[in-house]
């Protein structure tokens, strides 16, 4: 599905703006310039430019500058907790250079986030944008509570998918809605719809590390090397007997996987379909709230943005 053409412009502006005013030191600009030459698909920019689409508000751009600063911070410090080699199909910050090298430039992105957000200096978008900040921080930290643990609840991990990816979803359409000062029923409804779509495209994040994709930008079933447990894992070890619970505890945190037997083992436990089922109860969650929407272009748009996340295979 191609998505409009004028946001994908208006993020070519929002791109330019990231990487205006680099700075003079060398490792600074060679690190800050390695993270933004990949594109990426600003999914979260772009709904900040679709939320404060109504009402073009001169700091549109620079707000969505600073949601993808946000994002691309979170990215850079996870990858240095999951010590992982790849982003995006190329080599992680912390592995071309060291795990220090990754801890402090996410730290000088995010400090440039917050410069930005004092320029535009609405005091609402500020306090939506630090306790987003924050709460995307606990989600990490009750990640690591994930790992290697079989008795997390579905209710939990529902909370790091919010929490990991929801809430800035949900944040980028507040803010833009926020920003264009629209009436408190779009603020509401947009709001919503952003946090569902964000915990659906988690969700999706959790099956296609179970596909053998290469276009993925990271390997496969890295999670599960990590020991995460994650949807696919856990609806499967529910519909498991004692046994094939046996296999499963012995696939978590494997460095060296058989791939084949476990994706075999929880694609035969349903732990695929289930978690293909409760993505699209987020996809329709998504669309009926973007139906509340008043705004014909928005919520077309929010509709599609559903459908490219249930969609996707990257």
């Amino acid at each position: 599905m191609t998505l409009n053409s004028t946001f994908t412009k208006e993020l070519e502006v929002v791109e330019n703006l990231i990487k205006k005013d680099l700075n003079k030191e060398n490792i600074i600009s060679g690190l800050y310039k390695y993270i933004f030459k990949s594109s990426g698909k600003k999914m979260r920019a772009r709904l900040s430019l679709i939320s404060s689409s109504i009402f073009k508000h001169k700091d549109r751009y620079k707000l969505a500058a600073i949601i993808e600063l946000l994002h691309t911070a979170t990215l850079v410090h996870d990858d240095v907790v999951d010590n992982s080699p790849t982003r995006r199909g190329n080599k992680s910050v912390n592995s071309i250079w060291t795990n220090s090298h990754g801890v402090l430039i996410g730290d000088y992105i995010y400090s440039k986030a917050f410069i930005l957000m004092v320029e535009i200096g609405n005091k609402k978008i500020l306090k939506e944008l630090a306790n987003a900040t924050n709460d995307i921080s606990q989600g990490e930290l009750i990640q690591l509570d994930a790992i290697n643990n079989i008795d997390i609840t579905l209710n939990k991990l529902k909370k790091i998918s919010y929490y990991k990816t929801g809430r800035l979803f949900e944040a980028s359409a507040k803010t833009g809605a926020l920003l264009s000062k629209i009436n408190k029923s779009y603020i509401d409804n947009i709001t919503e719809c952003a946090k569902n779509l964000g915990i659906l495209f988690q969700i999706k994040d959790d099956l296609l590390d179970y596909s053998k994709n290469m276009g993925l930008g990271k390997p496969s079933f890295q999670d599960l090397r990590e020991g995460k447990v994650t949807y696919p894992f856990f609806f499967a070890f529910k519909n498991a007997s004692l046994e094939d619970q046996k296999k499963l505890k012995g696939f978590l945190g494997t460095k060296k996987l058989n791939e084949k037997k476990a994706k075999s083992l929880i694609d035969d436990l349903s732990g695929i379909k289930k978690t293909q089922q409760l993505a699209e109860k987020y996809h329709i969650k998504t669309i009926e709230c973007a139906k509340r929407i008043k705004n014909k272009s928005v919520c077309k748009e929010m509709i599609e943005l559903a459908n490219v996340a249930i969609n996707r295979e990257k």
